[in-house]
């Protein structure tokens, strides 16, 4: 098998992960939450990443991958970022209408697009922004009913939706910067961001929920279903990293929105949720717009192919430069005012749920 065909397959392989196992996880925590009434979600996240961590850890024990140093200060701020853009998108959903948390999801392409132009000099053609303009009515139009605002709803989803636009920004920037798997990049962070939220989940459930997680009664069927849904977490944690460093942040969006239409689509086959003719109609327009966005994708990247080849075939008679990276200066500096050029990176701020598991 060629290597373009290899990577094709293992796109598509990550994209399926993704897409089973998300769908997996929504409907064993909505189990665990709406039937066994456990409701604290920021901290089973954490969990589920300290899961992560110590699966990825059996793993390289027993050389499966081979881990990869990340110097301490990009690890531990990128780590960080990411747990703390998963509690403020809990609290997003806490603190505001699910119709405006639903608007926030749904921000995260433009924003994303609008950070990758401005930051990056990634250009997008019109027929990606169309295609996505589609998907997003469609989406719109399947899971946004209410949009109720608050001040300070408003400001925490702001925030939420700078930090996972970012987060997911560097997630793909440091594994091709520093030249790490997904796997490696997810093995060095996981400790991190199970960390903050290990340490914050506690308070932020207690804050939305009125309930403490220590005085919930563990029966046996409560946890059969909490560890399921860590080992479910696993391949989640694992394929979203995966996709956005095969794809891109915004591919890893769209992807997401797929999600959502399953989701909404399995709630009403397997959970009996109510569906209209309004979910209907969204779903549809999505999936036209996703159709369009795949396809959009697929020629401008044969097309970016075909040029290379040809400016490679002109150029064969020319000596080949080699500029050298700063491979040892760290990624993300405390000075994240802006951007710095030839690293990529983006000021200090992101974001899977995801649903905010």
């Amino acid at each position: 098998m060629s290597s373009d065909g290899s990577s094709q397959f293992g796109v598509i392989g990550s994209l399926a992960l993704s897409v089973t196992s998300s769908v997996a996880i929504v409907i064993c925590n909505k189990y665990l939450i709406s039937s066994l009434g456990f409701l604290f979600a920021t901290t089973l996240t954490s969990w589920h990443l300290l899961v992560t961590f110590l699966t990825l850890h059996v793993a390289q024990r027993l050389h499966f991958f081979e881990p990869k140093p990340i110097d301490a200060q990009t690890n531990i701020l990128f780590g960080l970022l990411n747990g703390t853009c998963i509690g403020l998108l809990n609290l997003c959903l806490g603190f505001n209408s699910v119709g405006f948390y639903q608007m926030t999801k749904l921000a995260i392409i433009p924003f994303t697009v609008l950070l990758e132009t401005i930051f990056l000099n990634k250009r997008f053609s019109q027929s990606i922004k169309m295609s996505l303009m589609v998907l997003l009515l469609g989406v719109g139009i399947a899971s946004v009913t209410d949009l109720q605002l608050n001040v300070l709803g408003s400001i925490i989803a702001a925030l939420a939706l700078v930090t996972t636009c970012v987060s997911q920004i560097l997630t793909n920037t440091i594994q091709k910067k520093l030249k790490v798997s997904s796997t490696q990049l997810l093995y060095q962070s996981s400790p991190y961001q199970s960390a903050i939220l290990f340490v914050t989940g506690p308070f932020v459930d207690k804050m939305l929920t009125h309930h403490s997680v220590f005085a919930f009664n563990y029966n046996v069927q409560v946890l059969v279903f909490i560890t399921l849904s860590c080992l479910i977490a696993v391949s989640v944690n694992f394929s979203t990293f995966l996709v956005i460093g095969t794809t891109s942040p915004v591919t890893y969006q769209v992807l997401g929105h797929l999600k959502t239409c399953l989701i909404l689509s399995f709630g009403f086959v397997l959970l009996k949720d109510p569906f209209t003719a309004r979910n209907i109609l969204g779903i549809l327009i999505a999936i036209f717009g996703m159709g369009l966005y795949s396809y959009f994708s697929v020629q401008e990247s044969r097309n970016k192919k075909l040029e290379s080849k040809d400016s490679l075939n002109s150029n064969d008679s020319l000596p080949i430069s080699q500029a050298t990276d700063k491979e040892g200066a760290p990624l993300l500096s405390s000075k994240l005012a802006g951007l710095d050029e030839e690293n990529g990176n983006l000021p200090d701020e992101e974001k899977n749920s995801k649903n905010a598991f």
